[in-house]
């Protein structure tokens, strides 16, 4: 049996002793409401107007599906990891390898890129307990610059520089324009998932002990918390995310090479990412990658060979400019609760 009660401000539902919640107060959905409109009308845009941006708005999206999982990992574990590219290397090269071996589609790819990224994670876990400060930093920076000579080393593997081609498609409609605009909003439901789920176990009581830890792991520890356990539950779990966008990276292009995702240059960017557009703030993810991606393909329009040089200029720039991030002057003007932020540990 079935029970709805609607109030001025919500429904509730009852069912068998549980009880559901939905607020009707716009304040709750209607800031939500207008930017996923937006995100979802913008490729319709793209493909009427000016269809060699659909490749540059699915960038966008894949930063921010990178961004969102890493801002969770910063604040479950307190600390912020440089490398989480790591992880897109080896969702990426899990799909490719399969894919090219049995000739596995995405659908059978997913799975094991993500299983794959969860087990590597779990190996590398204990960083968050026994690494601190500048040693985590330098260790996890490690960790993709470590892989990416092991592709080089097993080279009959990974195939190198060259990288893995002949991956299964994302998507083959048999018209290109269309395949780019179902990818770009696949990538767009990538994201709105990714902030749904993060939102969410931000929210709750999971996410309280986190902000706990993020805030200060000694009165973690002091009320009862298992701040290891939940460390290592956080950065496994995020990194199974960040191995979801190298699947799609692997089968978007229909290549995969590490040369591409696991050198600093791509770290830099995703970090980037979460600071331009708020520190390690989930909504301030999507606002960083949209202006980065955006950022480089106006810079490489117009400025050709020297963009390498002036695009990482312009955003070091607008970090000092925007110590909050872009998502940081919104906050400013609309202040209704609490979201953890970066500290970074010594």
């Amino acid at each position: 049996m079935v029970d709805a009660e609607v109030k001025r401000d919500r429904i509730i539902i009852r069912r068998k002793g549980k009880k559901w919640d939905w607020m009707l107060e716009p304040r709750y959905w209607r800031n939500a409401f207008l930017w996923s409109a937006c995100l979802l009308i913008f490729p319709i845009l793209c493909y009427f107007f000016s269809p060699i941006l659909l490749n540059t708005l699915i960038t966008a999206n894949l930063y921010s599906a990178i961004a969102i999982p890493l801002a969770l990992m910063t604040v479950g574990t307190g600390r912020l990891n440089f490398g989480p590219n790591f992880f897109v290397g080896v969702g990426g090269y899990t799909a490719a390898i399969l894919s090219i071996a049995y000739g596995w589609g995405p659908l059978k790819t997913l799975a094991p890129a993500i299983l794959i990224s969860l087990i590597s994670a779990l190996l590398f876990s204990p960083l968050v307990i026994l690494a601190r400060g500048l040693y985590y930093v330098l260790l996890t920076l490690l960790l993709p610059l470590v892989f990416l000579e092991v592709t080089f080393i097993y080279s009959d593997l990974f195939k190198g520089d060259v990288g893995l081609a002949g991956i299964k498609l994302l998507m083959d409609l048999g018209d290109v324009k269309i395949n780019f605009l179902m990818i770009a909003y696949l990538s767009i439901f990538l994201v709105l998932l990714y902030l749904l789920v993060v939102n969410k176990i931000l929210k709750s009581r999971y996410g309280l002990i986190m902000a706990t830890i993020n805030d200060d792991e000694d009165v973690a520890h002091g009320i009862g918390v298992n701040i290891n356990a939940v460390k290592i539950l956080t950065f496994v779990f995020a990194a199974g995310m960040i191995g979801v966008a190298g699947w799609f990276y692997a089968h978007y292009f229909g290549t995969f090479a590490g040369i591409t995702y696991l050198p600093l240059t791509f770290m830099v960017k995703i970090l980037l990412v979460i600071f331009i557009g708020g520190r390690a703030q989930v909504f301030g993810c999507v606002a960083g990658g949209y202006f980065v991606a955006f950022l480089e393909m106006i810079l490489i329009a117009t400025l050709g060979n020297i963009q390498p040089v002036v695009f990482p200029i312009i955003l070091f720039i607008l970090l000092f400019a925007l110590p909050e991030g872009l998502f940081g002057i919104y906050r400013k003007r609309r202040y209704r609760e609490y979201l953890p932020t970066l500290h970074v540990r010594r």
